[in-house]
């Protein structure tokens, strides 16, 4: 769907910040999901938590990405993504083996372009829900660099400039 854009690329390189800002201009934004699977484990003692069942987790995330593109199915305006589907399955077959990226060639789209978040050590911090550090956050970036193309998606890469200003380079691409 050209309208559901995915912002990835590596943990704490900004996606939220920029997701919050989209929003704050009227977007639709749409939270990533293993923030929110970490946020109810850690609430409701459960394990499905990256550290302690990564398979667990990485399910509920594709489950999770799956319910959420349902959700705003109708929407008719731009929806960002923070990370989503492709992000997920991708996680699956590292962790798994299994081949869960090739259906989405075809099926659940999103914009043709994807923008990716590089590593930004500057800004890099972990939290309760991001324990891994920066070395396994560039590690996904890398993998994520392979994903997305070997899809038939574009990236472009944020470049690391104020919030404000990586707004509207995102919302000047989407309107090229």
């Amino acid at each position: 769907m050209e309208n559901f854009v995915v912002i990835s690329g590596c943990s704490g390189g900004g996606k939220s910040t920029l997701l919050a800002e989209l929003a704050r201009r009227g977007h639709t934004v749409v939270e990533e999901p293993g923030r929110r699977i970490v946020q109810q484990e850690l609430q409701s003692g459960g394990m499905a938590l990256p550290w302690l069942d990564a398979e667990a987790f990485i399910r509920r995330a594709v489950a999770m990405a799956l319910a959420d593109r349902a959700a705003v199915a109708a929407h008719t305006g731009l929806v960002f993504f923070d990370r989503g589907l492709i992000d997920a399955a991708a996680g699956v077959e590292r962790l798994t083996g299994e081949p869960a990226l090739a259906p989405l060639r075809e099926a659940h789209r999103y914009h043709r372009r994807v923008f990716l978040t590089p590593p930004w050590p500057e800004i890099y911090v972990t939290d309760p829900e991001r324990r891994h550090g920066l070395a396994e956050a560039g590690a996904e970036y890398a993998n994520l660099l392979q994903v997305y193309p070997a899809l038939g998606y574009e990236l472009i890469i944020l470049p690391k400039i104020s919030v404000n200003e990586r707004a509207d380079f995102v919302e000047r691409i989407l309107a090229e």
